[in-house]
């Protein structure tokens, strides 16, 4: 017995397989392998086909039974999460009608704009929980206006995740959750919002039919379970938005519970007990998926366009070849809370809605050449991203909601101890990482959109938390550094100069160490073609243990040693670090480098050994050496050593 769960991305289609008897994830694939394409036909505009949609679902539904041989009949039930905000319409044959225009397209800003002052704002507000701005409503008048031929042809409109339950169960169906993300559900009337309607002269007819967010939307029909490999009658008994449902996900429900990510961009995800607004537009307000007259539900959703991005930046523009975020948290635990000064903001990624969509651009303060390395830039990112977290949280904690408990999923930055702990410690609060993704929370919604499970807590009781933050013992260290990052900011809203902006930091950087940057990924890109064609010949041989092949193989592998020691002999010319241990220590081979490198970032023997290709006796032995050249005295430890190290001296 199995339930199936799909996440409708802009990027993938994540599909999720589990099993009923105990919960347990089978597996969850992610497809395609490479990002599906956005189409901008002019700027500002973000495109999709709804049937390149379904084309990857059916793909990797077969990809997924075929996998684990499973038998399809068993499948119990199945779950839809998906992209927010965007606009799909069909005809009368079921049949689209131009592209999708998806969550980020920015055309209808100013239809929303002018809805909102005619419709009237305290209308607005008090019925609709949000301006009508750029959402789904908005970009179907602007259809109305530029594509009326296109228009007059519509039967109905629906989101992407109305339009995956249709080309599943041939029935076209929404969910109040659902218009409420596209403006076009009234709460206090507790129906659909015929004063937005008529404002855009939409006919009430272009609604879908209206189900409960948990329940039997349909079961898979004959063309359905052709194009998937689904048996015929599986009931699609779930559908949400992404963001209500990773909430979902992470057992979300109740007043006071918060959920986040932050990957590229952040969301902060808060549950109320009652209609809630802003009325400087900074959040809004959506019907959570437990939504419901008698007991009212809404998830506050805030966005950073500007988070997760700047640390990637600072990875692929400013840390040495071949860093991993691991080895970057490293460096900057090194460094104390606050950064000795150095602050940034992360705002870089386009207009930020709690700045009143004002485009604020990534910046750096009190950076001082002799003083700080590329550890306090990296801590200082971290908790540049944290403070805007907890920044953007005030916001929330201003509109009444009160923070009883946040839990997170185990990706991009709060995997970062660093990063979790700032929060933590400034909120008061514990943060749970739980193990879980939207796909996953989706299937085992569905269970409870067929009856398999009693209650939502229950479908998500076998959550697994793997790891939890709690505030550090040092509050007034992180408060004092949060103090000094929001004065900064002020500075940056008041437009004062006190700035470096980061899209002017190529002026700071040496131009030598940017022409060194770019040969550096030129070699990685070299190592990793190497790389393609030894695992296409590993396969090969696998089949035919051809000699010659062999032979192939294991010169390739020398190549891409060698590969390896030129990104390093480049790393020697521009790392502080290296040039200082050269510059003392002469006598240092390149391996001897190559370890006190891997020391400083706190390596431990055993990865010491799989990146020098030594065993870990002949690792110990390489230390124990090196410790003798550098004349390290007794008990002091070589890390410790190599730590005090100042680059700026040639004592």
């Amino acid at each position: 017995m199995y339930l199936l769960g799909y996440d409708i991305g802009s990027s993938s289609i994540k599909t999720a397989l589990i099993d009923a008897r105990n919960n347990k994830v089978i597996d969850l694939i992610q497809y395609p392998g490479q990002e599906m394409e956005i189409l901008s036909r002019q700027k500002g505009w973000a495109e999709q086909h709804p049937e390149l949609w379904w084309r990857y679902l059916c793909q990797s539904t077969k990809k997924i039974v075929e996998k684990h041989n499973i038998d399809p009949k068993k499948i119990q039930s199945i779950g839809i999460s998906y992209q927010m905000h965007g606009l799909v319409i069909v005809d009368k044959e079921y049949q689209i009608l131009r592209p999708a225009i998806i969550w980020c397209d920015s055309r209808a800003v100013s239809v929303g704009d002018n809805a909102f002052r005619r419709i009237g704002k305290e209308f607005c507000y008090a019925n609709l929980q949000n301006s009508p701005g750029n959402f789904t409503a908005s970009k179907l008048k602007w259809v109305k206006d530029n594509e009326p031929d296109i228009y007059k042809k519509i039967y109905k409109i629906m989101l992407p995740g109305d339009y995956i339950a249709m080309r599943l169960t041939s029935k076209i169906s929404t969910t109040i959750s659902g218009l409420s993300e596209g403006i076009l559900w009234n709460y206090k009337e507790n129906k659909v919002a015929t004063r937005v309607l008529d404002y855009y002269e939409f006919s009430h007819d272009l609604i879908p039919e209206i189900l409960p967010t948990f329940s039997q939307s349909g079961v898979v029909s004959s063309i359905a379970s052709e194009q998937t490999g689904l048996a015929e009658g599986i009931p699609v008994a779930y559908r949400a938005g992404d963001q209500p449902n990773n909430a979902l996900s992470l057992n979300v429900l109740k007043p006071g519970e918060v959920a986040a990510t932050c990957g590229t961009s952040g969301v902060v995800y808060g549950v109320v007990d009652k209609p809630i607004f802003d009325e400087h537009q900074r959040v809004n307000a959506f019907a959570h998926v437990n939504h419901s007259k008698s007991a009212s539900r809404i998830g506050v959703l805030l966005c950073l366009n500007g988070a997760g991005i700047q640390y990637s930046w600072l990875r692929s523009q400013v840390a040495r070849a071949n860093r991993s975020y691991d080895d970057m948290e490293r460096m900057l635990s090194s460094v104390p809370v606050g950064s000795e000064g150095v602050l940034l903001y992360p705002y870089g990624n386009g207009a930020e809605r709690i700045f009143n969509n004002r485009n604020l651009g990534s910046h750096i303060r009190n950076l001082e050449f002799n003083r700080h390395t590329r550890a306090h830039l990296y801590r200082a990112a971290v908790e540049g991203v944290a403070f805007s977290f907890v920044y953007g949280i005030e916001i929330l904690k201003e509109m009444g909601l009160k923070i009883n408990k946040m839990r997170v999923g185990n990706d991009n930055m709060f995997k970062s101890k660093v990063f979790g702990t700032t929060i933590s410690t400034l909120l008061g609060t514990e943060i749970e990482v739980a193990e879980t993704t939207g796909a996953i929370g989706a299937a085992l919604a569905s269970g409870y959109g067929i009856g398999l499970y009693q209650s939502i807590e229950e479908a998500m009781s076998s959550l697994k938390i793997i790891e939890s933050y709690s505030p550090a013992h040092n509050t007034a260290d992180y408060s004092l550094a949060y103090h000094y990052w929001k004065d900064g900011l002020k500075d940056i809203l008041n437009n004062k100069s006190e700035t470096i902006s980061l899209s002017d930091y190529d002026t700071v950087i040496d131009k030598k160490d940017q022409k060194l940057s770019k040969l550096n990924l030129l070699l990685q890109e070299q190592e990793r073609k190497i790389s393609e064609v030894k695992d296409f010949l590993n396969i090969i041989n696998v089949e035919s243990s051809n000699v010659q092949i062999r032979k192939m193989i294991m010169s390739l592998e020398r190549s891409i040693d060698e590969v390896e020691d030129m990104s390093f002999h480049i790393d020697m010319l521009s790392d502080p670090f290296i040039s200082t241990l050269k510059s003392r220590f002469p006598d240092l081979s390149f391996e001897e480098l190559k370890m006190c490198d891997y020391l400083k970032l706190k390596y431990t023997t055993k990865e010491m050994a799989q990146k020098l290709n030594l065993s870990y006796r002949g690792t110990e032995t390489k230390r124990y050496r090196l410790r003798k050249k550098m004349n390290v005295q007794k008990g002091r430890s070589l890390s410790a050593f190599l730590e005090s190290i100042d680059i700026f001296s040639n004592s």
